[in-house]
């Protein structure tokens, strides 16, 4: 299959300010959120994207036009709606600091497979969407570029610790262990027996040994000799 780079979009005035934005309108980057998507698209620069997939909200809308206009082709760059923020319902547009006092915000925490936000999305239907989404562009991108594909998809921090939690085989119950922060990439490759996991919430780093892809095999024993650059 072809591997997926995970991009959350850089850090919104939102996030500054511990606001749950949730799919409001006209939350964007700020400057700091601006130099982040500016560092990844620089990264992401040495790697030739055959896609860049986004959410269709405005934060990652404005990633993704870092990361396209670093790049020396021009990838495929569609808007995909199950890529979009959880719809938290009645919690959107509240503080973090409010929602804590919440008789629900414990069960976010814990057990979030059982939890359903007021007037809005359950976590798990969220995982679902979000999980077929990434797997529907991979096999698509894979179909038409081969196996050495290798695509960006830029979307919120619950969506993309909802799908490394499944890449990595974890319940829903677990995701909260996953840190995802703004701007930072994330690596999965969905082979023919397992998806195999090979970063999570970078920041920094060289991402040219991408550039021809990764080979599938059995996971090697004792840990193999790792990715070189070309």
């Amino acid at each position: 299959m072809a591997t997926v780079i995970l991009v959350r979009h850089g850090r919104t005035t939102a996030n500054a300010t511990g606001l749950l934005a949730g799919r409001a309108d006209g939350v964007g980057l700020d400057q700091i959120g601006r130099e982040q998507s500016a560092l990844t698209a620089d990264r992401l620069a040495a790697v030739p994207l055959v896609g860049v997939v986004s959410s269709p909200l405005e934060r990652c809308r404005q990633t993704t036009r870092f990361i396209l206009d670093r790049q020396a082709g021009a990838p495929y760059a569609p808007i995909d709606v199950d890529l979009t923020e959880c719809d938290y319902g009645l919690w959107q547009g509240r503080t973090l600091t409010d929602l804590a006092s919440e008789d629900l915000w414990p069960a976010v925490q814990s057990q979030p497979s059982a939890v359903v936000f007021p007037g809005g999305e359950s976590m798990a239907a969220m995982q679902a969407r979000s999980v077929a989404a990434i797997r529907r562009h991979d096999t698509a991108f894979e179909a038409e570029h081969g196996p050495g594909a290798v695509w960006a998809a830029v979307s919120h921090g619950d969506i993309i610790k909802a799908i490394l939690a499944d890449a990595l085989g974890m319940h829903l119950d677990l995701f909260q262990r996953i840190n995802v922060g703004p701007a930072s990439v994330s690596i999965v490759r969905y082979g023919p027996s397992r998806p195999s996991v090979y970063a999570t919430n970078t920041d920094s780093g060289d991402l040219s040994w991408l550039s021809n892809g990764i080979q599938s095999g059995d996971a090697p024993v004792g840990g193999g000799a790792g990715q070189t650059a070309p």
